[in-house]
């Protein structure tokens, strides 16, 4: 099973990319997991918001294999634990699924990468700075593969 996360923004602080080299690292072998940076639109003072996310959704969207079933963090979808996360993989991995995960920028998704999910996820009701987002899901992701194959880093 391949676990993408497509997240618009590049050039993450140190912190950031150890954090997820360290938990890709300790997946090695369970589950082909990999981050793909999006550039973010231009900014500056007279910029179009709604223009920035769409360019940034048309490139997010470009870049999911056809068949993935695509999963949109957003903050207004389904929250749940990490308990049903590993169970989520494990039906995927049977049903022979790859999943693609978009993370927005700093505004957001489009409509057309809400459109196109066949979830949404809530990481949290709070709102948390994306590169940082980055960290969780990944984080998120060795701690279900953790329960699956039942060692002892999740503890109940």
């Amino acid at each position: 099973m391949k676990v993408r996360v497509l997240s618009v923004g590049t050039k993450m602080p140190a912190w950031v990319q150890e954090g997820i080299a360290q938990y890709e690292k300790r997946m090695q072998g369970d589950l082909d997991f990999s981050l793909i940076e999006i550039p973010m639109a231009k900014r500056n003072k007279n910029s179009n918001i709604d223009q920035c996310i769409q360019r940034e959704s048309d490139a997010l969207l470009a870049a999911i294999p056809s068949n993935d079933y695509v999963v949109a963090l957003d903050v207004g979808g389904k929250s749940f634990s990490t308990e049903s996360l590993a169970q989520k993989i494990v039906k995927f991995r049977q049903e022979g699924d790859n999943l693609s995960l978009l993370v927005g920028g700093p505004d957001g998704l489009g409509a057309s990468c809400l459109a196109r999910s066949n979830e949404r996820w809530s990481l949290s009701a709070l709102t948390f700075p994306h590169p940082l987002v980055r960290v969780v899901i990944t984080e998120q992701f060795y701690r279900a593969i953790s329960i699956i194959n039942g060692h002892p880093y999740h503890r109940s």
